[in-house]
């Protein structure tokens, strides 16, 4: 990026949302620069969590981030077929344990009906939910950036945002020098949303980490896992849980560990028996597994917050998407479009939705699986 770069919407931080947020405006003939400070995309929450797609089915009904969850679960099959993003149409269970969680079951599955998601509620308890899916993140995320690219999006890696200044038109400054002045910004900056936010002058809000570990297994037995297998949700999580990937695998988290540092990405040394206690009731056939490779995640959590998007009361130019949970990746085009409106609004013209062209179809392929990945960019236990 060189000095006096000039754009209509600068977009910091390429992970799934980020990358999803430059697609939705690239396919719409706007203008977008997509700076990230890794050397990578997908480096961060979205390329260390579960890989599932959620239909919504569980989501508070009528709160934001169960209408972009549901949004994108409408977008998502016509995009899934243009991307080439591999899929695994497995479906899910929540089967409970004891007449309290019997009683969860049931109120979930009223609101999934409340959410139009389809549900079958088994004599037994036991909630089957047929449109839950497994991706891989990393790829879903690359696509989406190389579809943006495809449509003329220009996507920089290595370029940690240092400055937004204001005055009219707002100039974005990264570490290595560069500049790029543009109507609007949009913080997609996950863990860094908040230091982002505070580089326009807004300290309105606060992300903090919490870690989700996670465990992967050879299929026990040879045999694959043929569905997502879902723990009944408390108010704090959604609990551990156990999915095949696309690869074949099967893998058990995550945790949900607070913490500060929001670099701290290892796999703490009680984390597996933490998470084998509830996956091997679960699955039975993973007590006494032994795990071929483990990671963590850290979610973009916020204090007394959830799903802020909108625009910065402190800084008009800036439209923060922060606070995005563990839901990022299966809400990341619902929130590209509803991001795209939000642009609109500031007064950036929307074209006409644009063909992708041929030669950007398919979805970026790699030796080696996302799990993997994850598992060596950062230390993990024994």
């Amino acid at each position: 990026m060189n000095a006096g770069d000039d754009t209509a919407v600068v977009v910091i931080g390429g992970g799934v949302v980020g990358a999803a947020v430059a697609h939705a405006l690239a396919r719409r003939a706007v203008e977008v620069t997509l700076l990230e400070a890794e050397d990578e995309l997908a480096l961060g929450p979205s390329g260390s969590n579960s890989g599932i797609l959620h239909t919504g089915f569980d989501s508070p009904p009528g709160e934001l981030e169960t209408r972009l969850i549901l949004r994108s679960a409408a977008l998502r099959e016509a995009v899934l077929a243009e991307l080439g993003v591999p899929v695994l149409r497995c479906g899910a269970v929540l089967t409970p344990r004891g007449a309290e969680e019997v009683r969860t079951v049931a109120a979930v599955a009223e609101g999934a009906r409340r959410n139009g998601v389809a549900v079958t509620l088994r004599e037994n308890g036991a909630l089957e939910v047929p449109g839950e899916a497994v991706t891989d993140p990393v790829a879903y995320t690359r696509a989406l950036a190389d579809a943006a690219q495809a449509r003329g999006a220009e996507v920089r890696t290595s370029a940690a945002v240092v400055a937004i200044e204001g005055g009219g038109r707002p100039v974005v400054r990264t570490a290595a020098g560069g500049a790029v002045t543009c109507d609007v910004v949009v913080n997609c900056a996950g863990l860094r949303a908040d230091s982002v936010a505070q580089l326009a002058g807004d300290d309105s809000f606060e992300v903090y980490p919490r870690k989700g570990e996670f465990f992967v297994f050879d299929p026990p037995r040879g045999e694959p896992l043929e569905r997502i297998i879902l723990p009944v949700p408390t108010k704090r999580t959604k609990g551990v849980l156990v999915f095949p990937t696309i690869d074949g695998k099967v893998v058990a988290g995550p945790t949900a560990h607070d913490q500060e540092n929001k670099r701290d990405r290892s796999v703490r040394p009680g984390a597996r028996a933490e998470v084998m206690e509830k996956a091997g009731t679960m699955l039975p056939a993973l007590a006494g597994a032994e795990p071929i490779a483990s990671y963590a995640g850290l979610r973009p959590a916020g204090r007394g917050v959830n799903y802020l998007i909108g625009r910065s009361a402190a800084s008009p130019a800036l439209i923060n998407v922060a606070a995005i949970r563990s839901t990022g990746l299966s809400a990341s085009l619902g929130i590209g479009e509803h991001v795209a409106s939000l642009v609109s609004e500031h007064g950036v013209v929307l074209g006409s939705e644009s063909p992708l062209p041929e030669l950007a179809g398919r979805a970026p392929s790699s030796s080696v699986p996302w799990w993997r990945r994850a598992a060596e960019r950062h230390p993990h236990a024994a």
